[in-house]
């Protein structure tokens, strides 16, 4: 996979993804790295460096990242990882 700088246009072609094709994923980041163990609906609007930003039941939320994302791979990876390390069940 390429790596691009994590520029807006790269943070919205994620959003874009992230959203469209792995909404499950993204509520449960709102879950459980937001705090938010009753959420029901959650949307990635933005990727940065340091944090992602949801919205989650049309509250924005920032979820910091345990370092700062370097490009487009590293931010992928770093989600990978942050779902991975979930509690499962």
């Amino acid at each position: 996979m390429a790596s691009d700088p994590l520029t807006p246009a790269v943070s919205a072609r994620i959003c874009l993804h992230m959203n469209d094709d792995h909404g499950e994923a993204v509520l449960s980041y709102a879950r459980h790295y937001g705090g938010i163990k009753a959420a029901q609906a959650a949307r990635m609007l933005e990727v940065r460096p340091e944090a992602m930003e949801l919205e989650v039941d049309g509250t924005t939320v920032e979820i910091p990242f345990d370092h700062p994302l370097t490009d487009s791979e590293d931010a992928h990876r770093t989600l990978v990882a942050m779902l991975r390390a979930l509690p499962r069940g």
